[in-house]
């Protein structure tokens, strides 16, 4: 079952509960994030797992086969910023998932690990960003360039800055404004960054990135939905970052919008930016469950005059009503009895959106 609104709220009222004793909302927000830590470590494989991980017939024999055993590797450290006495707890807990083939070349593996460093609490982070943070890493490290290990080392250094707090960075910069970012994000709306520095645009493009719907609705739908969207405003959302307080201009919003901004807004208040990236995932769980929702009740509707107004009740009351009708309608436009449906709701919402004025 996916999250609704109120579930994630009380679940990060719980974390933030749990995450932060004492001060200020003030001081919290602006309290400096954790220091993060990093560990290089080199690996090698012998040539009998090399052999091993091939069939006689030269093709791979398995999944099995791909992480060696524990005496068919080396792990050496690299560089690290770890205390001496921890960094040998985290190799061996490394060897260990190795030894047991729970780690895949070319697959990011995320896991919680207890380690004995004083006021140092582990959080979970999202393996993707991490996937691509590394492949960043993995391209330096095969140019030949002067300075390249100092540079690594600032690489290494500056993740948690760069993979874990940008959605973090973005609700503050923007605050009460975030309901139109989030709104361009679920309605694919083009947008457009003035006057920002670039950590600034990179936030704000990661931002969008991770709360487009994106990879959670058919591929076709999702290309179909851009191109009405940006045929039908013909205007991209800009956002003015030319002076302290970001301005944005041919934004929209909705109810269930300014809800999830609230939901974040709650969230800056604990400064746990782990839990900024949370509370997005379930922003979008919430608007796929609402979609497959509508969907269901379409199908209903094509046989049922219920159904239909039962369509009309779940638009209504939403509070994304406008977006939702606007995937569906895609959806359903190779097909007769659902598009038609799909018709009469439009014009169920259009008199309801004339009748609030």
């Amino acid at each position: 079952m996916l999250p609704s609104l109120q579930e994630s709220l009380d679940g990060d009222e719980k974390e933030l509960e749990s995450s932060e004793e004492g001060g200020s909302a003030e001081e919290r927000r602006l309290e400096p994030p954790p220091s993060s830590h990093y560990c290089l470590y080199s690996y090698r494989g012998s040539r009998l797992a090399q052999q091993r991980g091939d069939s006689d017939d030269g093709s791979p024999s398995g999944t099995n086969a791909e992480t060696p055993s524990g005496e068919d590797f080396s792990l050496s450290l690299a560089d690290t910023n770890l205390p001496s006495e921890v960094e040998p707890e985290l190799r061996s807990f490394i060897a260990k998932r190795l030894s047991k083939g729970a780690v895949f070349e070319g697959l990011g593996n995320v896991a919680s690990v207890e380690l004995r460093i004083p006021g140092y609490r582990v959080e979970h982070t999202f393996r993707l960003e991490l996937d691509k943070y590394i492949q960043g890493l993995k391209n330096n490290m095969n140019c030949e360039e002067r300075g390249l290990e100092n540079h690594i080392k600032s690489y290494l250094s500056s993740w948690f800055e760069d993979v874990v707090c940008p959605i973090q960075r973005v609700v503050l910069l923007f605050q009460e404004k975030l309901t139109f970012l989030l709104h361009a994000a679920l309605s694919y709306t083009p947008v457009e960054v003035k006057e920002s520095d670039e950590k600034t645009k990179r936030d704000i493009n990661r931002f969008l990135s991770v709360a487009s719907l994106q990879g959670l609705i058919h591929e076709g739908t999702m290309t179909s939905l851009c191109m009405a969207m940006t045929e039908e405003q013909h205007k991209s959302v800009i956002i003015d970052c030319s002076s302290s307080q970001p301005q944005f201009y041919n934004a929209g919003s909705n109810r269930f919008c300014e809800d999830w901004m609230q939901a974040f807004l709650n969230g800056a208040e604990g400064g746990n930016p782990f839990l900024f990236r949370q509370v997005l995932e379930n922003f979008k769980l919430k608007a796929i469950q609402d979609t497959n929702n509508l969907k269901r009740f379409i199908r209903q509707a094509e046989m049922n005059h219920y159904a239909l107004f039962k369509c009309y009740l779940f638009l209504k009351n939403c509070g994304s009503g406008d977006i939702l009708l606007k995937i569906v309608k895609v959806e359903h436009e190779e097909m007769p009895e659902a598009k038609n449906v799909v018709a009469v709701l439009e014009e169920f919402m259009k008199e309801t959106l004339a009748q609030s004025f």
